[in-house]
């Protein structure tokens, strides 16, 4: 023993029990329901805001401005909090986006409230990525699958309630509140950061990369631009939308050269290298286009062909996020549980495009139980998804970058919704003017849409009976080709994770055995920090990073000091 001492290694400090595990993770759970819940409380009382003060024509970029600013800030975000430490840029997301709560609550016009509304959505990006980052700091991924079904839980309970919440702070204290109530909530949590939850300190040497940050905030800026205005906006061959286009693809240019070069990249692509990691990039983007375009359609289907109140636009989309809410649960747990998780997306992957499938069938016939049915079909493809390629993702890079990876997978899923939106959007508009034109003519078209393509419920309800049955058919023939084009994109998530591999989740009591060679789940062709990409894994399955002390770490090991 003078040669060599044995000694068994303590678990990292910053490593909570499980009660204050709990603790912490409610008020992670509180940010991540801020982010979530502010656009679905926002669009409900968006008539009244737009009745007080005015700008009917900028109505769309109180919405397009805080998911720009969200989307082109979230790689900043994860990658600040893997240079300097999470807890202090997650702290600071959060004073931004109540800073912008406040403002856009105060707003007297409409050009304020779309400035204050980029502030705040400048926060939230920070708010989902942070909480996605620290999750991954305090629980290992074999543990991590429970934890996150649970913040896919609180997600789609944000998403149910917030039109509930947002019409009744309305209709009883106002619209303003509306942004007020996230003051409350955002101090209980910022409070319970600060008190509760210790993470190592960081600090890097490096430098921010704020060129590639710039080009990077450009690429998205114009992609996003060209989704919400190509064919709404400004026709797809408009001069504004060619120019955006070219403007995106020359700063990707830009983007892919800067990055190669510099020290401290904002998204280094090496994490592009892992399988798993790409293929789950891929699967989100999918997921994305999927889960923004069903939430924006099915309510339409509802209200225009069914009957539906817009009241309860909450209640309408509760067939579709009850499963996935409670499989996305039992999907955490089962991960936790097992340590295994491949079949999961196989799963998803198959269920998704039947469930788009079944809902492209609905017609003007179609009872609200059998569309209930479909959604909830779809919904529970969903929940095999929604939280598991995050934990692929984090699971298949370096504690070092699980900020990069966590912005990364955050990232191509707000895309996808954005693309989805705007694909599916062009295509309804298009079905139903052409459906409402065979059926009446193009004069008779326009008279029965007012100039517009798309009506509400109640103008549905005053047209004559005749009118009525041509833009119910209308409609229903433009969800028809939206849900077909999504079931048919679709089939590629099924692809795709077959070619997962069942890589062993770092961490766990109970985690897989493992030969000194390598990982057990996967050995074909490949070695730690290989070819392919892959994080490097010692022996118990722990990646190793270049700092100590940072990331998930199993509950004890024996190391072997010279």
């Amino acid at each position: 023993m003078s040669d060599a001492a044995l000694k068994t290694e303590a678990p990292p400090s910053h490593l909570p029990d499980q009660r204050s595990l709990r603790v912490m993770l409610s008020a992670l759970m509180i940010a991540v329901m801020l982010a979530m819940l502010d656009n679905m409380v926002v669009g409900t009382a968006m008539p009244t805001i737009v009745g007080e003060l005015g700008g009917l024509d900028h109505l769309a970029w109180v919405v397009t401005a805080y998911t720009l600013t969200t989307a082109a800030s979230t790689p900043l975000w994860g990658k600040l909090g893997d240079m300097y430490g999470r807890k202090g840029t997650f702290l600071i997301s959060i004073v931004i986006f109540l800073v912008g709560s406040a403002t856009s609550g105060a707003a007297q016009s409409m050009g304020q409230l779309i400035g204050f509304r980029a502030l705040q959505g400048l926060g939230a990006g920070g708010l989902l990525v942070g909480a996605m980052a620290i999750l991954a700091d305090l629980v290992p991924p074999r543990e991590r699958g429970k934890y996150m079904g649970m913040m896919a839980g609180v997600m789609s309970f944000a998403m149910i309630g917030g039109p509930l919440v947002g019409g009744t702070l309305t209709d009883h204290l106002g619209w303003r509140w509306a942004f007020y109530i996230n003051l409350p909530l955002g101090i209980i949590a910022m409070v319970m950061v600060v008190t509760l939850l210790h993470l190592p300190k960081k600090r890097s040497e490096g430098r921010i990369d704020y060129v590639g940050a710039a080009l990077l905030t450009t690429v998205i800026t114009a992609t996003v631009l060209v989704a919400s205005w190509g064919g709404t906006e400004y026709a797809w061959g408009s001069g504004v939308i060619i120019g955006l286009s070219v403007l995106a693809l020359a700063s990707l240019a830009g983007f892919v050269y800067v990055e190669q070069r510099v020290p401290e990249p904002i998204m280094p692509f090496g994490i592009f290298r892992n399988r798993n990691f790409s293929l789950v990039i891929v699967i989100g983007f999918l997921l994305g286009f999927v889960m923004f375009g069903s939430m924006t359609f099915l309510p339409l289907f509802q209200q225009a062909v069914q009957g539906a109140s817009a009241t309860n636009s909450g209640l309408l989309l509760l067939p579709l996020l009850l499963p996935l809410m409670i499989v996305s649960v039992f999907v955490g747990r089962a991960t936790t549980a097992t340590g295994k998780y491949r079949v999961y997306p196989l799963i998803g992957g198959a269920l998704i495009p039947v469930g788009l499938f079944l809902l492209a069938q609905m017609d003007t016939g179609t009872s609200r139980l059998t569309a209930g049915l479909y959604m909830a079909l779809l919904g529970t493809g969903m929940g095999f998804l929604m939280q598991l390629t995050m934990l692929i993702a984090q699971n298949s890079v370096e504690p070092k970058d699980l900020g990069v990876a966590s912005s990364s997978a955050t990232l191509f899923r707000t895309i996808g919704g954005s693309f989805g939106v705007a694909l599916m959007g062009t295509l309804f508009a298009g079905q139903v003017e052409d459906t409402m034109t065979d059926r009446l003519g193009s004069a008779g078209a326009e008279r029965a849409a007012g100039g517009n393509s798309q009506l509400d419920a109640a103008s549905l309800a005053k047209l004559p009976d005749g009118v009525r049955r041509a833009y119910e058919q209308a409609v229903s023939n433009g969800t028809h080709t939206v849900f077909l084009l999504a079931a048919s994109l679709t089939v590629l998530i099924f692809v795709l994770a077959w070619f997962i591999r069942e890589t062993p989740l770092r961490g766990g009591a109970d985690s897989p055995a493992e030969d000194s060679g390598g990982t057990s789940g996967d050995t074909s062709g490949e070695t730690a920090g290989g070819a392919s990409g892959d994080a490097p894994e010692n022996a118990s399955g722990v990646a190793t990073g270049k700092e100590s002390g940072e990331g998930p770490l199993s509950e004890g090991r024996v190391t072997v000091e010279a």
